[in-house]
């Protein structure tokens, strides 16, 4: 049985560090990255143009196309191949979700959201809800 690493992505550099660290770090590991598409809402951000999708899938799959594009990227110039997965829902509920399935959990310490000066000395919302939820270890990536 294989050793398997879920890298959550978004669209951050602490997201492609993350994913890096894990390819260097467990170089015979199953490495799978998921990005997670909030859930449709008329209130939401992004989420808003879900909302008014007939095909969730397939637009949850475009709404992620360019981080899993960048994740493939990724993976090709370390000589590796990825799964990639696509959740819909709370970022840190759809992670806590899935990763009994893997062994370590390898996540930037912070996403796309907590740019600003204040929050790039703090864990992200994201991440620490992962760090205290998790069944399995958790690995934060700076």
């Amino acid at each position: 049985m294989s050793f398997r690493v879920l890298v959550p992505m978004d669209d951050s550099e602490m997201a492609e560090r993350a994913l890096e660290y894990a390819l260097e770090t467990h170089p015979d590991a199953d490495v799978t990255v998921l990005t997670v598409v909030g859930v449709p809402s008329m209130l939401m951000g992004d989420a808003v143009s879900l909302a008014l999708e007939t095909d969730l899938d397939e637009a949850s799959q475009e709404h992620a196309g360019p981080v899993l594009e960048r994740a493939r990227t990724i993976a090709a110039e370390h000589d590796r191949e990825i799964d990639t997965v696509v959740g819909l829902g709370h970022p840190a509920r759809v992670i806590v979700r899935d990763a009994d399935d893997y062994d370590v959990i390898v996540m930037g310490s912070h996403g796309e959201h907590s740019a600003d000066i204040a929050r790039r000395f703090l864990v992200g919302s994201v991440a620490k809800e992962v760090f205290r939820r998790s069944p399995v270890p958790v690995t934060s990536v700076r």
